[in-house]
């Protein structure tokens, strides 16, 4: 499970990580994305949320990550790329990991403070072309993250396999910590 405000690197890492260990990486980013580029009504709504710089209905998003957890050819598989984000979440999450016969192995936070991830953003403005990279949205995102986030924080820190990792680090350097904490 890896953590992060947007811009953190959490998709750079969980991309790393799913070759790595030939698992799955699990965005909800990129699941959100995908229900706007089929313009579905689910679509509609997400881009709402996105465009108001809210995070997703918790309903939405639990249904969406339901699927997944249940994937038989997925199980003890997943690397969870910005899911959880609310307390809501976590707990869908811990129920159905139990209910699945599955648990997480290692939480990861990548913790980056705000002037880096503006830098990070523009750039990946210029370099992804995506739309919900605005810097007003982005700024507005962050706070969302970081506050509706901490409680999730909370809640997984008192765990034993919860790292916190400088995210201002060059990516090599994150991806070099994070494979020292699996040892691979």
């Amino acid at each position: 499970m890896i953590f992060g405000p947007p811009g953190a690197g959490k998709g750079t890492q969980a991309k790393n990580l799913e070759k790595k260990l030939n698992n799955f990486q699990v965005s909800t980013g990129d699941m959100l994305r995908d229900e706007i580029k089929k313009d579905s009504e689910i679509g509609k709504k997400i881009i709402n949320y996105m465009n108001d710089g809210k995070f997703v209905d918790n309903e939405i998003v639990n249904n969406i990550m339901k699927k997944i957890i249940f994937d038989p050819k997925k199980k003890n598989k997943l690397i969870f790329d910005g899911y959880p984000r609310t307390l809501d979440q976590a707990k869908n999450l811990d129920l159905l990991l139990k209910e699945s016969n599955q648990k997480i192995d290692f939480i990861f936070f990548l913790n980056v403070n705000k002037d880096t991830i503006v830098k990070r953003i523009e750039r990946r403005k210029i370099l992804e072309k995506r739309s919900d990279d605005d810097s007003g949205t982005i700024l507005k995102r962050y706070d969302t993250y970081m506050e509706t986030t901490r409680p999730v924080l909370d809640h997984y820190s008192s765990h034993n396999n919860y790292h916190e990792i400088d995210g201002s680090m060059k990516i090599s350097e994150i991806s070099m910590k994070i494979e020292e904490i699996l040892e691979v």
